[in-house]
């Protein structure tokens, strides 16, 4: 009788962010990332150092919407957003199950920002951090430039998926 092999322990990530709008770009990681992992935890941010253009539960809500919008039902149902309020994200990707933090690079710059934060997660909690290089489409656009953009008036149709140009049509 052929052996069979032993049943893996369901993979799990972390896609940390501010996420202050959505863009195309953060749902591009997402999904890439639920590609590469049995579950994803959107991890929507709160840092009160920094003030918002919308609350936590208006980006957990936006985000939410355009995954299940843009997402294959079964990819779907393998992504959750949430709220996290301070503390380490190293803790939090513990406190989920996580092994691993996803995030996306647009720029050089982003490497030199994120490899100092992705050794200190290995060094304080063995939490790897996987780096996907951004779409060439979206490695130009972030959220302050959406935001930016919106504020002067500009079309931002082609930054943010279309959950995200709803909400911002709001008065």
């Amino acid at each position: 009788m052929p052996e069979t092999a032993p049943e893996r322990a369901p993979t799990r990530c972390v896609c940390p962010g501010s996420f202050d709008p959505p863009t195309l770009g953060h749902l591009d990681v997402v999904s890439r990332a639920a590609a590469l992992f049995d579950e994803v935890v959107v991890a929507v941010h709160v840092n009160p150092a920094k003030s918002s253009r919308w609350s936590a539960s208006e980006r957990v809500a936006a985000m939410g919407e355009a995954l299940s919008e843009a997402l294959a039902p079964s990819d779907a149902a393998r992504v959750r957003v949430e709220a996290v309020e301070g503390g380490l994200l190293v803790d939090h990707v513990r406190g989920v199950g996580a092994t691993a933090v996803v995030k996306g690079l647009r720029t050089p710059a982003d490497v030199t920002h994120e490899q100092p934060m992705a050794l200190v997660n290995r060094d304080l909690a063995g939490v790897e951090t996987v780096l996907l290089v951004a779409d060439p489409r979206w490695a130009h656009v972030s959220s302050s430039l959406v935001r930016q953009v919106h504020d002067l008036g500009g079309s931002v149709e082609p930054y943010v998926p279309p959950a995200v140009l709803r909400r911002l049509a709001r008065p």
